[in-house]
């Protein structure tokens, strides 16, 4: 008789393998589909490195995505159906990206799925702080037959942080170069970015401005739903930019909020976006152009504001980074710093995101902390996430 698996003694299998392949799932505030990476790592914490990374999006249909958007919305029911939903899709997403990549999904050591977020409360806006993501992590083990790490966030907040921004350890064992300050930029549904030094102790990050979900929802009623982004940024090229709504944008209070500072949905969601359609109806290209532009000058602001010191370098990832007239107004904004994207780290802009999750699972596989304290305000370091088996 076979002697019955023990997950424990798996993990610490894991753990003394030179080589693990863990996939990272992530679906951002814009919900626009699954991000897979299948990443190669060796190491952990400081030696973590990645050693290569097969990456898909899985997009969702129209209709899973307007479910989405309604969560603030959802009632209990409508939530606990959505959790299973989204659990069946990043599985499925996990087994696309392993036909992707060429390896069956046996080979898999560990998945890290971050979810989709449902709420976020930090309690840098004055709430009790909470945050909840979806997808259920038991659907995604039984599905793909991978342990799952999942809920990154909670464990940072109960220990009285922001649970929020997560992926700047992963940038920090990544990306840093000695003696180079080098700004990590993610656009995704809200901007954010992480600054990395020669050490940990050099690290400042935090939510910096809106970016893709406010504009995406402009291009979805500009072009009657047809379309759920600005592709290439063409309607905000030709639009023109309201220097009068650019100036009432800059007064937005999450701007002047002190660090540490994490923001989401219900900050930069319908709320902020839904009035700016109304008022702008028969001018939605304006709109956009004007929105465009504001999330490159809040960026730029936040630099000379929070930053201790300006960069030597600006990497850009998330959607944002394939929009050329938002990556214009940044590289003129930020001039003469360099701007360019994180390919040139060897890392698709699309990407960075999920393999950030998948890091993160490493992580928490050997007990290290994936939290920097001086970023979330938590009370200190913590183990995150929680594990399926």
């Amino acid at each position: 008789m076979a002697a019955p698996w023990d997950p424990l003694q798996h993990l610490v299998d894991l753990r003394a393998r030179p080589r693990r392949r863990i996939i990272g799932l992530l679906s951002g505030t814009s919900a626009d589909g699954t991000d897979a990476a299948l990443c190669e790592l060796e190491g952990a914490g400081e030696t973590t490195r990645l050693v290569g990374c097969t990456f898909v999006t899985t997009p969702f249909e129209r209709p899973l995505r307007e479910r989405i958007f309604r969560l603030a919305q959802a009632d209990a029911s409508e939530l606990t159906d959505l959790d299973v939903v989204l659990g069946e899709a990043f599985a499925e997403a996990a087994l696309e990206v392993c036909v992707a990549a060429g390896v069956p999904i046996g080979e898999v050591d560990l998945i890290g799925s971050h979810g989709q977020t449902a709420v976020h409360h930090p309690r840098s806006a004055g709430r009790l702080g909470a945050t909840l993501q979806i997808g259920e992590a038991a659907v995604i083990a039984e599905r793909t037959g991978c342990p799952v790490v999942s809920d990154f966030r909670v464990r940072d907040v109960a220990a009285g942080g922001e649970g929020a921004p997560l992926v700047p350890l992963v940038d920090h064992l990544l990306f840093r170069k000695p003696g180079v300050r080098r700004a990590l930029q993610n656009i995704g549904g809200i901007a954010n970015v992480t600054l990395v030094g020669d050490s940990l102790a050099d690290l400042v990050a935090f939510d910096n401005a809106p970016g893709n979900m406010p504009l995406d929802a402009v291009a979805r009623a500009a072009s009657g739903g047809a379309e759920a982004f600005d592709a290439g940024g063409r309607r905000a090229a030709r639009g023109t930019i309201d220097a009068a709504l650019l100036a009432e944008l800059h007064t937005h209070p999450y701007l002047a909020q002190k660090l540490p500072k994490s923001t989401g949905r219900e900050t930069f969601g319908k709320d902020f976006v839904y009035p700016l359609l109304s008022r702008y109806g028969d001018r939605l290209d304006d709109l956009l152009a004007t929105l465009t532009r504001f999330v490159a000058e809040a960026i730029a602001r936040s630099y000379k504001e929070a930053l201790p010191s300006p960069p030597d370098e600006v990497y850009v990832s998330g959607g944002g980074a394939l929009n050329p007239t938002l990556m214009g107004h940044l590289t003129s904004l930020l001039a003469p710093v360099p701007v360019s994207t994180s390919a040139s780290l060897g890392v698709d802009p699309e990407a960075k995101e999920a393999i950030a999750f998948a890091v993160l699972a490493n992580e928490t596989l050997f007990g290290h902390p994936g939290n920097v304290p001086s970023v979330t305000g938590a009370r200190g370091p913590r183990v995150l996430g929680k594990l399926s088996f």
